[in-house]
């Protein structure tokens, strides 16, 4: 592992935390599939198993960020563990419900609670940022994660539709529920590393970022063209699954599929660990702006291939832009929502790439029935370009506030991580600013 890699691992369990919050997404990328798969083949119908998919995936958009505003609150074990019991019942309940023939509308309750899972991926950042945040490894983390996430969406549908098909059709989720108690587990085990519940901050006006009930990481206009900007990236990945997937059925060369679908993902796995090996320079904004056009500009090939080793080349090419993009994201994320929204603001910008995703699978689904797949690269390139118009815009909108100190208010553990809160001092205060431990005093927002 090259040096910079190594070097965000020599903080005392950042190994435990990431590894364990891998096998925790896990279930991401295998549940949904899994379903399918596994009602398909009860059922001999695609339908009904494309429709509980995704009422399962409409859940997760809506209760995800919910679930995160509760851990930036109450602190992740408080939260993960019953969200988590929650999730893995609705799971068990879709299993019973397929083994025993039940009336097709009971599935859809247990893919409403199936869809309350966490997102684990923004409670691994979370942590990183707290471990590393205000040095260069935080990017070099960033850029890792992204690495797990490529690798959990190429093996998860891989290992979900091999147990479905070869051991028995409810394998692939019952193995993601397994991965799913497992991981959270040992995740919030982990006690030492779990980032304190934080006070209110308040703007260069002195205006607070807003309370429990009124204070949505949402507010933020900046967070809301990222979020906007990831519907429409989101579109350009659902739809390329899509298209791809007809192209070889219309070539006769079904098998190609998965080739071409994992050298996208193998172009993007390579651009996140060679980013994290850089020193980014310059404003957050302008990288993304960057980025997002560069992503526009890599889908553009997409209409001129006429086989599947050339559609094969430019998904390697147009995956190479695509981790740099999410890994700037991320970090102006962390930017623009005060660190006391910090898990909810990572989760919407997944939630917009998730939301994306169901609709550029469903407009090139319909463009593929009318007008063949060639036709239907056309949606990626379209998407990509909406998401670039987007991102050139709205660049004002991504210039971070400036903010007093944040202050972790927790008590409890070593470092106030069972999330309990006793009082939110105004920033800044004395009371406050003596009860910050080192390395959590503080964070400006314009880094």
């Amino acid at each position: 592992m090259p040096s910079p890699y190594r070097e965000i691992f020599r903080a005392p369990g950042t190994l435990g935390f990431s590894s364990a919050g891998f096998v925790a997404r896990m279930p991401v990328s295998m549940l949904g599939i899994g379903v399918v798969t596994m009602l398909s083949a009860r059922e001999g119908a695609y339908g009904l198993a494309g429709a509980v998919s995704a009422t399962l995936a409409l859940a997760a958009a809506v209760i995800a960020p919910q679930i995160s505003r509760l851990v930036d609150r109450h602190g992740q074990r408080r939260v993960l563990l019953p969200s988590s019991a929650l999730a893995l019942a609705g799971v068990v309940g879709l299993l019973l419900c397929a083994r025993l023939d039940a009336p097709s509308w009971t599935l859809f309750p247990f893919a409403v609670l199936a869809g309350s899972a966490p997102n684990m991926g923004a409670m691994v950042r979370a942590r990183w940022v707290e471990v590393h945040r205000g040095t260069p490894r935080l990017h070099t983390a960033y850029s890792f994660e992204a690495v797990l996430d490529e690798l959990t969406f190429i093996l998860g549908p891989i290992v979900s539709v091999w147990l479905c098909t070869q051991v028995f059709p409810e394998a692939g989720p019952a193995a993601a529920g397994v991965l799913l108690a497992v991981g959270v587990t040992l995740f919030v085990a982990q006690r030492r590393t779990e980032p304190p519940v934080r006070a209110r901050l308040r703007d260069a006006a002195g205006a607070a970022d807003g309370d429990g009930d009124g204070g949505s990481a949402i507010r933020s206009a900046g967070l809301r063209l990222l979020v906007v900007t990831f519907l429409a990236t989101g579109a350009i990945f659902g739809a390329v699954d899509v298209t791809v997937v007809a192209f070889a059925d219309e070539l006769g060369q079904t098998e190609w599929a998965s080739v071409a679908l994992a050298c996208f993902a193998g172009g993007s796995c390579l651009a996140a660990l060679l980013f994290g090996l850089l020193k980014p320079s310059g404003p957050p904004a302008r990288r993304f702006q960057l980025g997002v056009l560069a992503m526009a500009l890599g889908t553009v090939p997409l209409l001129f291939v006429t086989n599947l080793p050339l559609l094969s080349a430019a998904g390697f090419l147009m995956g190479l832009c695509i981790s740099p993009t999410m890994i700037t994201v991320t970090a102006l994320t962390e930017r623009l929502v005060p660190p006391s929204k910090l898990t909810e603001g990572m989760t919407w910008t997944t939630t917009g790439l998730a939301a994306g995703v169901a609709a550029g699978s469903s407009v090139s689904g319909w463009v593929i029935d009318g007008y063949g797949a060639r036709t239907a690269f056309w949606v990626p390139v379209a998407a990509a370009a909406i998401a670039a118009v987007l991102a050139l815009l709205g660049g004002r909108l991504l210039t971070p506030p400036k903010r007093e100190p944040s202050v972790p208010v927790a008590s409890g553990g070593p470092s106030g991580s069972d999330g309990e809160v006793r009082d939110e001092l105004p920033a800044g205060s004395g009371a406050g600013a003596a009860a910050a431990p080192a390395g959590h005093a503080v964070d400006d927002g314009g880094r």
